[in-house]
């Protein structure tokens, strides 16, 4: 029997709903490959990022790919809103 690993992490943010909207093309690549994420949001403050993989090797592959997805999409936030180009 294989065990399946799984990390969840949530994050609360003023911009969740446009963080995790940047994130969603990710979720839907599906679940080829040993690890799998998903992004679901929480409320208009937060947002839920699960992983899932194969082995432990897979999910911290996966884990630094997703957090640093979203540590670029709060950059990005950020640098919009300095320059004034922003959705809201």
């Amino acid at each position: 029997m294989r065990m399946r690993h799984e990390a969840v992490f949530t994050f609360e943010t003023p911009d969740a709903g446009l963080i995790a909207a940047s994130l969603y093309p990710e979720s839907e690549s599906g679940e080829e490959g040993r690890s799998h994420g998903q992004v679901k949001v929480i409320s208009e403050s937060s947002f839920e990022i699960h992983v899932q993989a194969d082995d432990l090797t897979a999910l911290r592959a996966a884990l630094n790919t997703w957090l640093r997805l979203v540590q670029v999409s709060e950059e990005m936030m950020q640098t919009t809103k300095k320059a004034g180009r922003t959705n809201k």
